[in-house]
């Protein structure tokens, strides 16, 4: 599958995160072709401010693997990362984050920062972004226009 297809089934969790009340962002993670971990995002429903789209994947893939090291494995969300899913990713190894919208309030793998390729870190991983963005940045605008009606 293209990046395209993974983001399409990003987009698709994005779609249920909504329908569920929360900010809709979804992410998945392959690795060797293969969705391993899916999530949307969740803090709502968790009452837990880490559980974004990203965290519930790298969780989810994590347990698929019996391995929190997801060498190899490509992280697809719908939006830019925040910095504290650019932490996990970076924790996980992930070697590629593709994005779809980027997120000027707070993404940080472009927008405010560049953690993903910051050779300070032990680790660099490596990113396609705006990948559908168009689709993803009408997802949460709809999401947003609704909820201030």
């Amino acid at each position: 599958m293209s990046d395209e297809e993974f983001m399409r089934e990003a987009l698709e969790e994005a779609r249920r995160g909504g329908l569920a009340g929360e900010v809709p962002i979804g992410a998945v993670v392959v690795l060797d072709g293969a969705i391993v971990g899916r999530g949307h995002n969740e803090p709502i429903a968790r009452s837990d401010p880490t559980a974004h789209a990203e965290i519930v994947a790298l969780r989810e893939a994590a347990q698929t693997t019996g391995n929190y090291r997801l060498v190899g494995a490509m992280l697809c969300v719908t939006v830019e990362p925040c910095a504290m899913c650019c932490g996990a990713a970076l924790q996980a190894r992930v070697a590629r984050v593709v994005y779809g919208a980027p997120d000027p309030k707070a993404g940080a793998v472009r927008s405010l920062h560049r953690l993903l390729d910051d050779e300070r870190l032990n680790h660099r991983t490596a990113v396609r972004g705006e990948v559908l963005a168009g689709e993803s940045a009408a997802l949460l605008r709809g999401f947003f226009e609704t909820r201030r009606r």
